[in-house]
């Protein structure tokens, strides 16, 4: 089992000691695969620090009030006006620029766009339309808030990387989803869940429905179906 999810290494401690057999995880929308256990980055699929600087400003020419902060491999740091929703690590907020300087020895995994007032599904088609084929923009939160990874960066293709390396095939792979980020992920797997409180778009594109997380939705389709393997 794999979790895959769109939050960095450090939000993960909560489900580090419940991994199935390794300790690997797919985060940030598929930008890296982190082990959870050592605590060490496995591989990274970066974004471009040219390619996130380019679509950066051309997202703010277009949506003015726009503010980015940038998740790096091992780091957070956001433009002054992007409101901190974590302690600031380290070193104070920037200018884009400055955060999107290249450095090799911390490949950047996300750019992060956030817009105060905007209705977060037209940002995102603004957003995507702007983005052609130069880097991969999706959201998972219920704000304004896109998240932008390197061009053919997903769920969907890290995940796909990782079953071939094990020999499973899309076929045999069961996956749950809720939002936006997971569509790729979701159209690609043999079998695709959408937990009840979906989004639209991931209730229109799965086959097969799981009751809401605050009822354990993801967990009983698990149990039931490892009960299935047993019999």
């Amino acid at each position: 089992m794999f979790f895959v999810t769109g939050r960095p290494a450090r939000w993960m401690s909560v489900v580090s000691g419940h991994l199935a057999g390794h300790g690997l995880a797919i985060i940030a929308n598929g930008a890296a695969v982190h082990d959870l256990r050592a605590g060490e980055l496995v591989e990274a699929f970066p974004l471009p620090e040219s390619d996130a600087l380019a679509f950066a400003s051309a997202l703010r020419e277009a949506v003015p009030g726009t503010s980015f902060a940038v998740e790096r491999t091992d780091s957070f740091r956001r433009e002054p006006e992007y409101e901190a929703i974590e302690p600031d690590q380290a070193r104070l907020p920037a200018p884009l620029e400055e955060l999107l300087i290249a450095d090799p020895a911390r490949p950047l995994l996300k750019l992060l766009a956030k817009h105060p007032v905007l209705d977060p599904d037209d940002f995102l088609a603004t957003a995507a339309a702007l983005a052609g084929h130069s880097c991969e923009v999706t959201r998972s939160s219920e704000s304004a808030l896109l998240e932008i990874s390197g061009a053919g960066v997903s769920k969907a293709s890290t995940l796909a990387k990782c079953c071939a390396e094990r020999g499973v095939t899309a076929a045999e792979v069961v996956a749950f989803g809720d939002m936006p980020n997971d569509l790729a992920m979701l159209e690609w797997a043999g079998t695709s869940y959408a937990v009840a409180n979906a989004h639209p778009r991931v209730l229109a594109a799965t086959t097969h429905r799981a009751r809401s997380n605050e009822e354990d939705g993801v967990a009983r389709v698990i149990e039931r179906l490892v009960a299935g393997l047993r019999d």
